[in-house]
This record gives C-alpha cells, structure tokens and sequence, in this order.
C-alpha cells in the first residue's frame, strides 16, 4: 500500500489541529456554566432574575476556566520541550525540581505564618515562586559547561537529586508543624484551582506564560534539531548553548509561575505531550499547538469533574489529574511502547 504524500499528511494533520482548536473552543466555553450549580447562558449578558448568578459566573467561573486552560497549556508546552532537550519521554519540567521548589517555598511561608500581599500577588504564591526560581538557579548552577553549554544529561541528574532534597525538607517541616499548618501545607501540595476567584491571578501569570510560549514559537525548528541530538543539532548551525538556554530557563520561569499559583498539578505535562505526538507525530511545527490545546483543554475538563464530582464539596484537580493520568499512562506504555522506545 502506497504511502501518503507530504501534502496528504499536512492535509491530515491540518484537520486533526483544526478538530481539537473546535473542541478546545466548545469545552473552554461550556465549563464555566457548569459546576455545583449550573448557570444558564443568558446569564452571560445578565438576562436573569438572580444577579448572583452573574456574579458567579463574570468573577468566579471565567477567570477560574481561564486560568486552567492557561496552566495546563503551560505544563503541556514545558512537558514536550523538556522531553525533546533531554530525549527523555517521562522528563518533564518538574523533573528539574520547579515543582518541588514551589512547593517548599509555599510550606515554609505557611510553617513561618506570612500573610502580605505585593501587587496583590499573595505571600504563599511569592514564596512559591521564589522557591521554583530558586531551584532553577541551583539546577542551573550544578550543572557542568561544555562545548554544548549545560549537560542536559547532568542537569537532569541535579534536578532529580533536588526535588527529593526539596521533598524531604517539605516533610519535615510538615511532621514539625501544627495540625492546622500542616493541613495547609498538605493542601497546597495537592494542587488546586479553588483559590482562583478574580481576574488578578491570571494577570500575573499571563506575561510569563506568553514569554514562555514565544520562546518556544522562535526555537521551534531548533527543537526538532536538538531532539535528534546536540551534535547534529550543531552540524545544522544551531547555537547549542544558547537554545538550551533560552529553552530551560523560559520554560521553567513560565511553569514556575503557574506552579506559584495553582500548585504542582501532574500528569498534564507528562501525558499531553505523548497524545499529540501519536496524533501528529514528532514534527514541533505541528506537536506544539497541539499539545498546547489539549493540555489546556484537558485541565478545563478535569477542573469541571473536580468541582463537581463529591459537590458541595471539592476535589483537588491535582489529586483528579494523577488518578486519570497514572492508569492511562501505563495503558499508554503498554499500547504504543514501540512508538515511546523509538522516540
């Protein structure tokens, strides 16, 4: 049977990015009327009798299924770039310690007993930033220089090493701590987008999402080089160091910033990523939007099972993603583990 041309593929894959663009639109737009109580869509221009239900839906809902979709398209874009840096399928931004240096930064805030605001960002999402930058300074420092720049094979290392270091601490402060702190800290290592309730939360993770983003956009033929490997990437012309440079540290700064806010969230990162890239293949040009997409797509819906799935009360969507992602990840090792191996 004759193979299919280049222009049928792009065709295909054309399609298969315009299918999952309309899905991502639809899910996007319905989840916000869904939830313990649904609200109907004249509410949308206020056309109810119960202004409540406006209220909820314009300064609860919307930012709350923005911020979703932006978290999750932030932890898919991180998972496909780490997985092409360190041509590693299971690698992913919190591999390098982002996620667990959020993490304690947030516990030692709460163990500490801050409560400030600077530009209305709050102590526990300053201190949880402050923890993932400084776990990727620490990364980044570790690591050796060569004729690449930074050994990915030895940043991987130090990143592993880190987060169960940063674990270990996040422990410890937890059994020291009160019951109510360490409730908290339990919480928030959950992950959750519970805590979303305006318009200011987004903003502040916007600005490193999209730089993050058009770093990736810029290096995109760069990527498909270097996840060939660093020394046909540098046959090809590619500046080796410098990409991975603007890569790690655009990438981490983005998911760091996301993490600060909502917590660690898995799987998303992890198993995204791998489903575009069975639906499009490894081509960047294509696997980026698509793994954009359903990443966000896939924390929209998962957010809306968490908010109703034991209503009135709230599942965490970290806890609901890991569920979902652990079960599905080893169906997907055992189905397609010719296609992972060969990657």
């Amino acid at each position: 049977m004759a193979s299919q041309s280049p222009r049928e593929d792009e065709i295909g894959v054309g399609w298969t990015l315009g299918t999952f663009f309309v899905l991502a639109l639809v899910i996007t737009a319905w989840a916000p009327f869904w939830g313990i109580k649904s609200i109907p869509l004249r509410a949308l221009w206020g056309a109810v009798n119960d202004y409540t239900l406006v209220e909820i839906l314009w300064r609860f809902r919307i930012p709350r299924v923005l911020m979703a979709f932006l978290t999750g398209a932030a932890l898919a874009t991180g998972g496909m770039v780490f997985q092409a840096l360190f041509r590693n399928p299971l690698a992913t931004p919190f591999t390098l310690g982002v996620s667990s240096g959020a993490a304690l930064g947030a516990t030692i805030c709460i163990q500490c007993g801050w409560s400030f605001s600077l530009l209305g960002v709050s102590s526990i999402s300053l201190s949880a930033f402050a923890g993932a930058v400084l776990s990727i300074l620490i990364v980044y420092l570790l690591t050796t220089r060569g004729r690449y720049g930074t050994s990915t094979a030895t940043m991987l290392l130090a990143g592993v090493a880190l987060s169960f270091f940063f674990s270990s601490l996040i422990l410890f402060l937890q059994y020291t701590s009160d019951l109510s702190r360490s409730f908290r800290m339990l919480r928030w290592v959950m992950g959750g987008l519970e805590g979303i309730v305006s318009y200011r939360d987004l903003l502040n993770v916007f600005p490193f999402v999209v730089a993050g983003c058009l770093i990736v956009w810029y290096l995109l033929l760069d990527l498909n080089l270097l996840s060939t490997g660093e020394d046909f990437a540098f046959s090809r012309g590619v500046n080796v160091a410098q990409a991975k440079l603007l890569l790690f540290f655009g990438v981490s700064m983005m998911v760091g910033a996301v993490v600060s806010v909502c917590g660690p969230i898995g799987f998303v990162g992890l198993i995204g990523p791998h489903v575009a890239r069975l639906l499009v293949g490894p081509d960047h040009r294509y696997l980026y939007p698509l793994a954009w997409l359903f990443g966000g797509t896939l924390l929209v819906f998962c957010d809306a099972l968490a908010r109703t799935l034991i209503a009135p009360a709230e599942l965490p969507v970290g806890i609901l993603t890991a569920l979902l992602g652990g079960p599905f990840f080893l169906w997907l090792l055992l189905k397609r583990r010719q296609e992972i191996g060969a990657f």
